[in-house]
């Protein structure tokens, strides 16, 4: 990941959430497959981001809320994305 943009067709959106009741979903940007980096860490689990604000959601556990819904945490710290589709030198979006 040697590039670093904040905005373009190639770098995904600020924030993106992958539940469909989310004002943030975006089925066509997901498809595409975006990679999450976490303080460092690359993160398979993450359920919404946003990269200006510095924060993940996870869920916590097997919880669920009384609809259904898994539980989430929100952990705070710098956020990394990029398009999966792209290979290695995908441009990153990051925090300025």
């Amino acid at each position: 990941m040697s590039e670093e943009q904040t905005s373009g067709p190639d770098v995904p959106p600020d924030r993106l959430a992958i539940n469909p009741r989310s004002p943030h979903f975006d089925a066509d940007k997901l498809q595409r497959g975006v990679g999450i980096r976490f303080k460092g860490v690359v993160r398979t689990n993450v359920e919404e981001y946003c990269i200006s604000e510095s924060w993940v959601r996870v869920q916590a556990g097997k919880s669920r809320d009384r609809h259904g819904q898994p539980l989430t945490i929100k952990l705070n710290g710098p956020v990394e994305a990029w398009y999966e589709d792209l290979g290695e030198e995908a441009p990153v979006a990051k925090a300025g």
